[in-house]
């Protein structure tokens, strides 16, 4: 990641997170995507050769999504390959980095709380992370023409509503933020994914030029 400078304090040059075991980083740069994809659809069916053309959806449909992270800005995407029996926990992470205003300051937390809030349907909060303050807004989407990818495509039904939690943190000495965007359809047990979230927004830690953390 690299962040725009700043005259008072000199930026983090990237960031480190703790990632669940059984989370798969793709990585959606156009020039490394169809091999990240290759590889993550041959760990999902290590063991398995008869399901050719499960395989080829599947792997059509990483590449779309990893294109529609990008295209959203992303600058990373990690999927959930965790195992409950047989069945894969779909969730994601997207991360986003939100660049300061080429003009003029950037709005302050409490703004983008508020404006986050007034759709009257989302939770928002700011607290306080080791990285620095944060929003938080946790909300529900009802409907598949909603809900953004979540986890491995195909293993959950589209009709599901989904559940998002967005972490936006300030980056030190900037006016940039990082966005985390999480998100599962498994409505049923939301909270304890969202703790799960909840656990990797807070491992989040900057690093300085010389690769230690601040």
């Amino acid at each position: 990641m690299t962040v725009p400078e700043d005259s008072n304090m000199a930026p983090p040059a990237d960031y480190r997170l703790l990632m669940p075991e059984g989370w798969f980083r793709l990585d959606i740069d156009p020039e490394r995507r169809e091999r990240s994809v290759d590889a993550l659809v041959n760990r999902r069916f290590e063991g398995t050769d008869n399901v050719p053309h499960i395989k080829r959806q599947l792997r059509q449909d990483l590449l779309a999504q990893a294109a529609a992270a990008f295209r959203e800005g992303g600058i990373e995407l990690y999927l959930s390959l965790q195992q409950a029996g047989p069945l894969t926990i779909p969730a994601s992470l997207l991360i986003i980095f939100l660049p300061a205003p080429s003009s003029g300051t950037s709005p302050s937390l409490e703004a983008v709380a508020n404006r986050l809030a007034s759709d009257g349907q989302s939770e928002v909060e700011i607290l306080e992370l080791a990285a620095g303050p944060a929003v938080r807004v946790r909300r529900a989407t009802g409907g598949p023409e909603q809900a953004p990818p979540a986890g491995l495509p195909g293993e959950a039904e589209e009709a599901l509503p989904s559940v998002t939690l967005d972490y936006q943190v300030s980056v030190p000495g900037t006016g940039s933020y990082v966005l985390m965007t999480f998100s599962t359809p498994l409505v049923q047990i939301a909270d304890a994914m969202v703790e799960l979230f909840d656990a990797v927004a807070g491992s989040l830690t900057w690093i300085d030029g010389d690769g230690t953390g601040e």
